[in-house]
């Protein structure tokens, strides 16, 4: 049983969207399917798509995806540029995310454009969807600050 003080600080952990989106690649980068799952909002309607997935709506469908991704091992992956649009309740990111992928003609870079949603509860900010797409392999076509409009 956690004590009251190790209570404290996890609940300071989840002061803000920020805190939880660090802790969220901090788990993909461990492989920690724990850790992950905690950042979670519990309610049935949150939302993962991984990229070129379906859909996986509620912790247990979201918790089986992410079982599945870290069977392979850690995500070799590091944030690089985050849009947010935030406010006192709801905050949303859209994060670039650089992900090191080994392949047989030695390491690669992908990119992958993620919307990371996050809601405050009564139990401090927990994420509710994250949505991620492929950019594309490391090739020039990729760049942090590109504005230019897909759809």
């Amino acid at each position: 049983m956690a004590s009251p003080r190790d209570k404290a600080a996890r609940a300071a952990l989840m002061s803000s969207a920020d805190d939880i989106e660090a802790q969220f690649y901090e788990a993909l980068q461990q492989a920690d399917l724990s850790k992950l799952m905690a950042l979670w909002s519990q309610d049935e309607d949150i939302v993962c798509v991984h990229p070129g997935s379906t859909r996986a709506v509620g912790p247990a469908e979201i918790r089986a995806s992410f079982e599945a991704i870290f069977a392979a091992g850690p995500v070799l992956l590091q944030p690089t540029s985050v849009r947010r649009l935030d406010n006192a309740e709801l905050a949303l990111h859209s994060v670039l995310e650089r992900i090191d992928v080994p392949t047989d003609d030695g390491p690669r870079t992908a990119w992958v454009v993620a919307t990371n949603v996050y809601r405050r509860t009564t139990f401090g900010w927990r994420m509710i969807a994250h949505h991620a797409s492929p950019a594309g392999l490391d090739d020039g076509a990729v760049h942090e600050d590109a504005s230019a409009t897909l759809h």
